[in-house]
């Protein structure tokens, strides 16, 4: 492998792995608001504005491994792909994702009049959440690593490997620009917000809640017992 196919391969890898830091700390932040949802109803709009960009970027990234490996392209075909039940829940995971992020957009500009939205919203909701618990199970011990490796510090012999990859400013410029540019966007979009202050809709509780707890208990199980 070439010193810039390494460089594309692993730099994508490295993107992916940042920019999966921040969309997950940013879903953390937005699920801490589901269960008050009537006090924190503006912070639970702007922070799901604000996880547009990362999701975007990642989706980006992950997107251009796919059409690299599918193209047959030797380099990332080396790389491999990642496992066939990580395959399987990855489109639940990015549509899920699209459609939580629009649908609550939609609601933010049309208030919560339009039942069917709040139904979209809600579904999108579970599903998004029983297939991320998965992806960052799966995912929990490998990022943190790569995230590592980025920043660390070269020792000596590193300083004296030409192969080691670079563009680390790129990566963290990306990130930056993606919530910057989701940040104007949520700003923007706050004073539509204001019909959703004091509202009190019933919290994502019960079946709901019972069937992704079952859904990420067998998927967690599926990849242990692979693992």
């Amino acid at each position: 492998m070439t010193q810039r196919a390494r460089s594309d391969v692993v730099g994508n890898e490295r993107l992916t792995a940042l920019t999966g830091a921040v969309v997950l700390v940013l879903s953390v932040a937005e699920i801490a608001t589901v269960p008050t949802l009537g006090s924190l109803i503006v912070a639970h709009f702007f922070v799901g504005v604000l996880l547009a960009g990362p999701v975007v970027a990642k989706t980006a990234s992950t997107g251009w491994r796919f059409i690299r490996y599918y193209s047959r392209d030797p380099d990332y075909r080396r790389k491999g792909p990642p496992r066939p039940f990580l395959r399987v829940i990855a489109p639940l995971l990015v549509v899920s994702t699209l459609v939580l992020i629009a649908s609550g957009i939609a609601l933010a500009i049309t208030g919560p009049a339009p039942e069917i939205l709040i139904r979209v919203h809600v579904v999108s909701f579970l599903i998004w959440l029983a297939t991320l618990a998965v992806h960052v199970f799966a995912y929990a011990r490998r990022v943190p690593r790569l995230i590592a490796e980025d920043w660390r510090r070269r020792t000596e012999l590193q300083e004296h490997v030409r192969s080691e990859p670079s563009g680390r400013g790129m990566r963290v410029a990306v990130n930056i620009a993606v919530l910057v540019l989701a940040a104007i966007a949520a700003v923007l979009l706050l004073p539509t917000a204001a019909p959703w202050e004091g509202w009190r809709g019933q919290a994502v509780t019960g079946p709901g809640v019972l069937a992704v707890a079952v859904c990420i208990g067998t998927a967690v199980a599926v990849l242990l017992k692979r693992r």
